[in-house]
């Protein structure tokens, strides 16, 4: 099995298309055609079904997707790790981060690894803690700055980066706003409304988890895909949100109660990270300059 047709695979699997596969690996259809079916001659499965209009992966397409995206991943690392050693980091750094991660200012990070490393590409990709683990495992991402939403595996380990309590906000004129200062418990809470991200990001994953904890079952009435549209909504009087801590500076108009009750109430930030034998000399240059930052 050749590189070539892993990598080809690889793209039009993506591109699900054979000729804007061509055009970004800069191949001409013909010779990618004739790639993906000498794979597929060799792996004795047909890996696509092909139409006029698209391509989509089989199921044995879909069995070899991740496989192949880690094996090309590994490759790079390995180019990566010789180039390291003679002095000179290049290659690409391919970054996740969810937004408004505790422990790391990523554009500044970034930055300072820019000036050190000059001959590397640094790719920025933001999105949910979910999705980010997932791209992590698979090769796609060098590393990530997320919440933690599961234990590590054999593809995806986790480095802590910061803890931060669970706090309750809401609108001035809200009337838990007027009743104290008094910590809240997920059954003080259990009548509210809620405002809250998709159920893939990092936060709303560990709230669902302490209201499960406490056997309280919140209704959230709307999901957002950021932190600035949350707090609008809060800011609005449409509803409370359940966040961490370091939400409360970003909207120093809204009043902010602290929650307990249950010990699940703690939202944890991890760099993830593929095992260290996998892991570019990239993300480890980075890591370390957090470190030492």
């Amino acid at each position: 099995m050749e590189l070539r047709h892993l990598q080809h695979f690889v793209a039009v699997a993506e591109e699900r298309h054979f000729t804007r596969a061509a055009e970004r690996l800069m191949v001409s259809q013909s010779g990618l055609s004739a790639s993906v079916r000498a794979l597929e001659r060799e792996l004795r499965a047909p890996l696509f079904v092909r139409t006029t209009r698209q391509v989509t992966l089989t199921e044995a397409g879909r069995a070899l997707l991740g496989e192949a995206e880690r094996i090309l991943a590994q490759v790079r690392t390995a180019r990566e790790a010789v180039a390291a050693v003679q002095g000179v980091l290049r290659g690409t750094l391919a970054l996740g981060t969810e937004q408004c991660v505790a422990g790391v200012y990523a554009a500044g990070l970034l930055a300072a690894f820019h000036r050190r490393h000059p001959d590397v590409e640094i790719r920025l990709r933001q999105s949910a803690s979910l999705d980010l683990a997932d791209e992590v495992s698979g090769g796609r991402l060098d590393l990530a700055f997320a919440y933690r939403t599961g234990a590590d595996t054999d593809q995806l380990r986790a480095v802590p980066l910061a803890t931060e309590p669970m706090t309750l906000l809401c609108h001035p004129e809200h009337p838990l706003a007027t009743a104290g200062a008094a910590p809240l418990t997920p059954a003080d809470l259990a009548a509210e409304v809620f405002v809250d991200f998709h159920p893939d990001w990092g936060p709303r994953r560990a709230t669902d988890t302490a209201f499960a904890a406490a056997g309280v079952r919140r209704k959230v009435a709307m999901e957002v895909n950021d932190v600035h549209s949350l707090l609008d909504l809060v800011d609005e009087n449409l509803g409370v949100a359940a966040v961490p801590r370091h939400f409360r500076q970003k909207r120093e108009t809204l009043r902010a109660l602290p929650v307990r009750g249950v010990p699940d109430t703690v939202y944890e930030t991890v760099a993830l990270l593929p095992p260290p034998q996998a892991t570019s000399p990239a993300a480890r240059a980075l890591m370390a300059l957090l470190e030492r930052a």
